[in-house]
């Protein structure tokens, strides 16, 4: 009988719920940031024509680093980048409105032939002008008059599909901004009776 009584209290005792401390998950690392207005991207691209023809890579080379929404890339390439976390691949088609826009036939200029060198006088050359502020832009010799050159401003790549093989190296998120120190309200006087 006391061995009964030994089993049932046995069996009561395993059968009772134990109060245990509540379970909590395991920490998970944060997820890597995603590609968001502000974001510094690193990239790794290869562009080739809507041919194949390859145009620009920088594979082997120092990563495309630039800030998402500030108009550093083309704007059809910036766009598809939206979202994408570092080690994302994606091939992106950008069309000429979203790239170097359309070819557009009035944009020439006609120079005297004494501006260019020598070497510059054959249809096709591209050389790169500069405007009274130094900034650059390409452009190609489309015509050469007895004493004049007409040159081509369209860019090269105007009016072209791009395509884009690239690859998201690293995302670091927007950097927040420093607070403003807070202005001290002005004291107004106390009407006094």
């Amino acid at each position: 009988m006391i061995l009964a009584r030994h089993l049932l209290a046995a069996a009561l005792v395993l059968s009772t719920p134990m109060a245990t401390a509540p379970q909590t998950p395991p920490a998970q690392a944060p997820a890597a940031p995603a590609i968001e207005k502000g974001s510094t991207v690193h990239l790794e691209y290869t562009l080739k024509d809507d041919a194949g023809a390859l145009l620009d890579t920088n594979k082997g080379q120092a990563p495309l680093t630039y800030t998402q929404g500030e108009e550093q890339i083309l704007p059809g390439l910036e766009k598809e980048l939206i979202g994408l976390h570092a080690g994302d691949e994606k091939k992106v088609a950008v069309k000429p409105e979203d790239g170097y826009g359309p070819v557009d036939p009035s944009a020439q200029t006609e120079v005297p032939k004494e501006m260019l060198p020598q070497s510059a006088l054959t249809v096709g050359t591209r050389l790169m002008a500069r405007n009274a502020v130094g900034e650059g832009r390409p452009v190609r010799v489309k015509e050469i008059k007895e004493q004049t050159v007409i040159l081509d401003l369209n860019h090269p790549l105007a009016g072209r599909i791009l395509l884009f093989e690239v690859k998201v190296l690293a995302v670091d998120p927007p950097k927040t901004p420093e607070p403003t120190p807070a202005e001290p309200k002005p004291v107004e006087p106390t009407p006094t009776k």
